[in-house]
């Protein structure tokens, strides 16, 4: 009765028309006629199976076929994403699985059932399977969670952090500013990730992360419009998902974090290292209870949204 409890609120169309088909049945066998044999004492042996078993099994085998075709595509789906062509969702699997709640592998039922569970109640088509129509509404959904107020930092939003909270020690300290609210939220941030003992971050008795740990420290926060436009100048083909115009950075409320690999490369094989670390696992996790909000494309980016 569980199992069919669990199903049942993950059904989409097709299964909901077995439903109605099962339900008929039902009905038409509970009103025929008993036997007119009214002086037998003897009830007839009968082998009952509940259709709802059968609804689950079929729900069961819609969600496993389902559950084949993404795993097919979590590599192979080709999409756009600011001009550039991107194959497979894979980079992505940390986020998309905060999105649905379950933890499961993309192959598996589990994955089909929550999915089509999600694509219902955002008005798609509920078929379990993360297609390119899905992929860009979870991706929709992930861009309008970030900042929205982008108006320019003034001087006395904007603090200067220690050199001991960034990547690079010998950071200036124009590039060191952070929008005061944005600063006092990461170190209450980095204050849960240091008590977290499965991150195992090296850091002083004080609290703060030791000058040998690299993860969790800032690589950027606060840029000025001249400062990005020289960024532009230099990866001019960065493109439309690389280097905004209109950088969150402006605000100071946007943080680049090291987690993993080349700080802040937006190439295919460095973001499958940093999506795997366990510092970035853990910001998808647990992030937004301090605020934080991801930019889906770049791992190390992250906006402080209140």
């Amino acid at each position: 009765m569980k199992h069919f409890r669990v199903h049942i609120a993950l059904v989409f169309v097709a299964l909901a028309v077995l439903l109605g088909v099962v339900s008929f049945e039902t009905r038409s066998s509970r009103g025929q006629s008993q036997s007119p044999k009214a002086d037998s004492h003897v009830k007839p042996t009968v082998l009952k199976t509940d259709p709802r078993d059968a609804l689950a099994e079929k729900a069961s085998s819609i969600f496993a076929a389902a559950g084949e075709r993404n795993a097919a595509l979590q590599n192979e789906l080709v999409w756009t994403f600011g001009g550039k062509q991107q194959r497979g969702w894979y980079l992505y699997d940390a986020l998309i699985n905060q999105s649905l709640n379950p933890q499961n592998e993309a192959s598996s039922g589990g994955f089909a059932a929550a999915l089509a569970s999600w694509q219902k109640k955002v008005g798609l088509n509920p078929s379990g399977v993360l297609d390119e129509e899905s992929l860009n509404r979870m991706i929709s959904e992930w861009q309008k969670n970030r900042l929205k107020d982008r108006n320019y930092a003034q001087s006395d939003q904007l603090v200067t952090a220690p050199a001991a909270d960034f990547y690079d020690p010998e950071r200036v300290a124009e590039l060191r500013q952070v929008e005061r609210e944005t600063y006092a939220a990461y170190k209450r941030m980095l204050a849960a990730a240091i008590a977290d003992r499965s991150l195992n971050l090296a850091h002083t008795p004080e609290g703060g992360l030791a000058p040998t740990e690299k993860y969790f420290k800032i690589v950027s926060a606060f840029r000025s419009r001249e400062y990005q436009d020289q960024l532009r100048r230099q990866s001019p083909n960065a493109g439309s998902a690389g280097l905004a115009v209109n950088s969150p950075h402006f605000t100071g409320r946007a943080l680049d974090f090291y987690v993993g690999g080349d700080p802040v490369d937006t190439k295919d094989s460095n973001r499958a290292i940093q999506v795997k670390t366990a510092v970035y696992q853990w910001l998808v996790r647990n992030a937004e209870r301090f605020g934080f909000r991801p930019y889906f494309y770049e791992p190390w980016h992250w906006e402080y949204v209140k």
